[in-house]
Protein backbone atom coordinates (compact mmCIF):
# COMPACT_ATOMS: atom_id res chain seq x y z
CA UNK A 1 0.00 0.00 0.00
CA UNK A 2 1.36 3.40 -0.94
CA UNK A 3 0.73 6.66 0.85
CA UNK A 4 0.76 10.03 -0.91
CA UNK A 5 0.54 13.42 0.76
CA UNK A 6 -1.85 15.85 -0.94
CA UNK A 7 -0.83 19.51 -0.68
CA UNK A 8 -2.29 22.64 -2.26
CA UNK A 9 -1.90 26.36 -1.69
CA UNK A 10 -5.58 26.71 -2.69
CA UNK A 11 -6.59 25.48 0.78
CA UNK A 12 -5.29 26.57 4.20
CA UNK A 13 -1.94 25.21 5.28
CA UNK A 14 -2.12 22.85 8.27
CA UNK A 15 -1.97 24.58 11.65
CA UNK A 16 -0.46 21.54 13.36
CA UNK A 17 1.40 18.29 12.72
CA UNK A 18 -0.88 16.91 9.99
CA UNK A 19 -1.38 17.11 6.22
CA UNK A 20 -4.27 18.54 4.23
CA UNK A 21 -4.99 15.07 2.89
CA UNK A 22 -3.52 11.62 2.43
CA UNK A 23 -4.19 9.34 -0.52
CA UNK A 24 -3.84 5.67 0.44
CA UNK A 25 -5.17 2.36 -0.86
CA UNK A 26 -7.75 3.96 -3.16
CA UNK A 27 -9.04 6.46 -0.59
CA UNK A 28 -8.43 10.16 -0.02
CA UNK A 29 -8.64 11.22 3.63
CA UNK A 30 -9.12 14.99 3.94
CA UNK A 31 -8.27 16.52 7.29
CA UNK A 32 -10.86 18.67 9.02
CA UNK A 33 -11.23 22.01 7.28
CA UNK A 34 -12.28 25.27 8.88
CA UNK A 35 -13.18 28.63 7.33
CA UNK A 36 -9.68 29.96 6.80
CA UNK A 37 -9.22 31.94 3.58
CA UNK A 38 -6.09 30.42 2.01
CA UNK A 39 -4.83 33.64 0.41
CA UNK A 40 -4.92 35.70 3.61
CA UNK A 41 -5.02 33.25 6.50
CA UNK A 42 -8.05 35.11 7.87
CA UNK A 43 -11.10 33.34 9.25
CA UNK A 44 -14.53 33.98 7.75
CA UNK A 45 -16.58 35.54 10.56
CA UNK A 46 -19.50 37.05 8.64
CA UNK A 47 -21.97 34.30 9.53
CA UNK A 48 -22.43 30.54 9.54
CA UNK A 49 -23.42 30.30 5.87
CA UNK A 50 -20.31 32.10 4.52
CA UNK A 51 -18.22 30.16 7.03
CA UNK A 52 -19.62 26.85 5.77
CA UNK A 53 -19.13 27.85 2.11
CA UNK A 54 -15.46 28.59 2.85
CA UNK A 55 -15.05 25.20 4.52
CA UNK A 56 -16.61 23.46 1.52
CA UNK A 57 -14.44 25.47 -0.91
CA UNK A 58 -11.34 24.45 1.05
CA UNK A 59 -12.41 20.81 0.83
CA UNK A 60 -13.05 21.17 -2.91
CA UNK A 61 -9.57 22.63 -3.49
CA UNK A 62 -7.99 19.64 -1.76
CA UNK A 63 -10.18 17.12 -3.60
CA UNK A 64 -9.36 18.76 -6.95
CA UNK A 65 -5.66 18.58 -6.16
CA UNK A 66 -6.17 14.84 -5.65
CA UNK A 67 -7.92 14.71 -9.04
CA UNK A 68 -11.45 14.12 -7.71
CA UNK A 69 -14.59 16.03 -6.65
CA UNK A 70 -17.51 15.96 -4.24
CA UNK A 71 -19.10 13.00 -6.05
CA UNK A 72 -16.19 10.86 -4.80
CA UNK A 73 -16.93 11.53 -1.11
CA UNK A 74 -18.22 8.50 0.77
CA UNK A 75 -18.13 9.80 4.36
CA UNK A 76 -18.16 13.18 6.09
CA UNK A 77 -17.91 14.29 9.68
CA UNK A 78 -19.27 17.69 10.65
CA UNK A 79 -18.29 19.30 13.94
CA UNK A 80 -20.40 22.25 15.12
CA UNK A 81 -19.87 24.69 17.97
CA UNK A 82 -23.63 24.49 18.64
CA UNK A 83 -26.36 22.20 17.27
CA UNK A 84 -28.57 25.25 16.73
CA UNK A 85 -26.41 25.85 13.62
CA UNK A 86 -27.32 22.47 12.14
CA UNK A 87 -30.07 23.66 9.77
CA UNK A 88 -28.02 26.44 8.20
CA UNK A 89 -24.89 24.29 7.85
CA UNK A 90 -26.94 21.40 6.47
CA UNK A 91 -28.48 23.63 3.78
CA UNK A 92 -25.10 24.94 2.59
CA UNK A 93 -23.45 21.51 2.83
CA UNK A 94 -26.25 19.87 0.83
CA UNK A 95 -25.91 22.40 -1.99
CA UNK A 96 -22.47 20.94 -2.85
CA UNK A 97 -23.90 17.53 -3.71
CA UNK A 98 -26.24 16.45 -6.52
CA UNK A 99 -27.79 13.47 -4.77
CA UNK A 100 -26.27 10.14 -3.84
CA UNK A 101 -25.11 11.77 -0.61
CA UNK A 102 -22.24 10.39 1.45
CA UNK A 103 -22.66 8.84 4.87
CA UNK A 104 -22.32 11.46 7.61
CA UNK A 105 -22.42 12.28 11.26
CA UNK A 106 -22.81 15.71 12.78
CA UNK A 107 -21.82 16.42 16.35
CA UNK A 108 -21.63 19.47 18.58
CA UNK A 109 -18.34 19.91 20.41
CA UNK A 110 -17.16 22.14 23.21
CA UNK A 111 -14.71 24.05 21.02
CA UNK A 112 -13.12 24.10 17.58
CA UNK A 113 -9.74 25.38 16.35
CA UNK A 114 -9.40 29.15 16.15
CA UNK A 115 -12.90 29.60 17.63
CA UNK A 116 -14.71 28.66 14.41
CA UNK A 117 -18.27 27.34 14.34
CA UNK A 118 -17.89 24.48 11.84
CA UNK A 119 -15.22 21.98 10.85
CA UNK A 120 -15.72 19.26 8.24
CA UNK A 121 -13.54 16.27 7.33
CA UNK A 122 -14.19 13.86 4.47
CA UNK A 123 -13.17 10.48 3.13
CA UNK A 124 -13.40 9.97 -0.63
CA UNK A 125 -12.77 7.22 -3.16
CA UNK A 126 -10.01 7.85 -5.67
CA UNK A 127 -11.94 6.00 -8.37
CA UNK A 128 -15.68 5.58 -8.77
Amino acid sequence: MSKEVIVTTSAPAPIGPYNQAIKANGFVFVSGQVAIIPATGEIVTSGIEPETHQVMNNILAILQTAGIGFEHIVKTTIFLSDMSLFGQVNEVYGSYFTGNYPARETVAVKGLPKGVNVEISVTALQNL
